[in-house]
């Protein structure tokens, strides 16, 4: 994200501007300010005069402006106090701490990542496609990929755990229909084009310009809405654009003009400025992990949001974003194969993250989903879309379980599909009311046209 000035060179006829930067942009920003400073100073000389010929009048029988003022600044008093109160009490409705949601883009077959141990339906419609003998134990009598090897340690701890048979009767086996209808928490017309994160934004309160942070290019459907969310690919490109030697004093004139003109504009753009400063604060020096942490691959996405989380930019909700999952062919389930290439970069970016935050990371949850399943049966090599995709909960917290939600098997299919057993934004609202504490109508809120149901996440 860059905010930026005109770079075209000044008039050599305009020496004033000139001493004020080399760039016409900043130059007349920053004469603007001075302005503006000037008058605001002129303005308030007069009315301490005005005031003091009054106070000086007055006759007991009306209110003078020395009064009237006070009474305006203590109007002021009163409703910053009540803003503030709002604010404070908005924050402590919640619990605090940070939602990140990985989507994984072009479906994940869930049932390679877990699955149920030795099931003769699996046996039978995929025997090219079955976990192998090196995969972990889970709970319920299913089984977990080698490739999440890398998180056995949290998955002893009772911290990581999924969801199956997760879907949603608005989702088609159309990529861009399904992605939008999860990230929205819904088709469109429902939610408005609304992101399901912005809407629990509203929920969580006012917070810091990074309560809502996509690592990426573009900001992804989940963060829409009207609470300003940052998208960026890294901490230390959020800057202001324009002459280093002017930067500051270029930031200086900008909240100068929008300070105190009682206009919505002044709380966003005052809002971006605390960000571009917290930001040079974090990028101002190389960013060095915990011991032993090396992150590559997607593992960079969850490093900036270490960087932000850990130099306190009070991170609520915020999205990661990996393709690559779209296996028709050549797909793979044991070590060295394409699929479980995906999910072991995946797991030891979760994994370094997680030990990048040591004790941190008690308040993250990190909630992995695609926009759907695969078919159950293989197609030679791959699989097709589906329906009954698995939700990953890797969590600060002790989880209610290794698996999580219903499962009644395998024995009569959707159509080809895993049924869906747990409904996909009943899973989203469970993980984010056991993150933040929220009460059942708080996440109806959230999901516009679903009555949210819970599902048991934490212990």
């Amino acid at each position: 994200m860059e905010m930026t000035v005109n770079p075209y060179p000044l008039h050599p006829e305009c020496p004033d501007l000139r001493r004020l930067a080399d760039n016409p942009a900043e130059a007349l920003l920053r004469a603007e300010a001075d302005i503006v400073a000037a008058e605001n100073a002129a303005e308030a000389d007069r009315y301490r005069r005005l005031e003091e010929v009054e106070e000086a009048q007055q006759d007991g029988r009306g209110v003078t402006r020395r009064t009237f003022v006070a009474g305006a600044a203590a109007t002021a008093t009163a409703l910053a106090t009540a803003q503030f109160v709002t604010t404070s009490a908005s924050f402590a409705a919640t619990k605090t701490g940070t939602l990140i949601h990985v989507f994984l883009y072009g479906g994940l077959d869930g049932l390679s990542l877990v699955a149920p141990a030795d099931d003769p339906v699996l046996a039978k419609a995929r025997p090219d496609l079955l976990l192998g003998n090196d995969s972990l134990a889970l709970g319920r009598g299913f089984k977990l990929t080698s490739a999440f090897a890398p998180l056995d340690k949290w998955l002893k701890a009772g911290q990581l755990g999924f969801v199956p048979a997760v879907s949603d009767p608005r989702l088609s086996r159309s990529h861009f229909q399904a992605a939008d209808a999860c990230n929205l928490g819904g088709l469109p017309g429902e939610t408005g084009g609304r992101g399901w994160l912005d809407s629990l934004v509203d929920t969580l309160g006012k917070g810091t310009a990074f309560r809502s942070v996509g690592i990426g290019s573009t900001l992804p459907r989940s963060l829409v809405g009207v609470n300003g969310a940052i998208s960026l690919n890294s901490v230390g490109e959020l800057r202001l654009n324009g002459d280093d030697k002017y930067r500051a004093a270029t930031e200086k004139a900008i909240r100068g003009l929008f300070t105190g003109i009682n206009h919505p504009v002044e709380e966003s753009v005052l809002e971006g400025m605390g960000a571009l400063a917290t930001a040079q604060k974090l990028a101002a020096k190389p960013y060095t992990a915990a011991a032993g942490v090396k992150y590559e691959g997607v593992g960079n996405a969850f490093q900036q949001l270490a960087q932000l989380i850990k130099g306190g930019a009070n991170v609520r909700v915020a999205t990661v974003g990996m393709g690559g999952y779209d296996t028709h062919e050549n797909q793979g389930t044991s070590q060295g194969g394409q699929l479980w290439r995906r999910l072991n970069e995946l797991a030891n970016a979760m994994a370094a993250f997680f030990t990048d935050l040591g004790d941190r990371a008690s308040d993250v949850t990190i909630m992995v989903s695609s926009e759907f399943g695969r078919r159950v049966g293989s197609n030679g090599g791959g699989t097709d879309h589906g329906h009954g995709g698995v939700v990953t909960v890797l969590s600060g917290r002790k989880l209610a379980g290794s698996l999580l939600g219903a499962w009644n098997g395998l024995d009569k299919l959707d159509s080809g599909d895993v049924p869906e057993y747990n409904n996909m934004f009943n899973v989203y609202g469970s993980v984010a009311q056991g993150r933040f504490g929220l009460t059942a109508a708080q996440v109806d809120k959230v999901f516009p046209r679903q009555k949210f149901t819970p599902i048991k996440m934490y212990a």
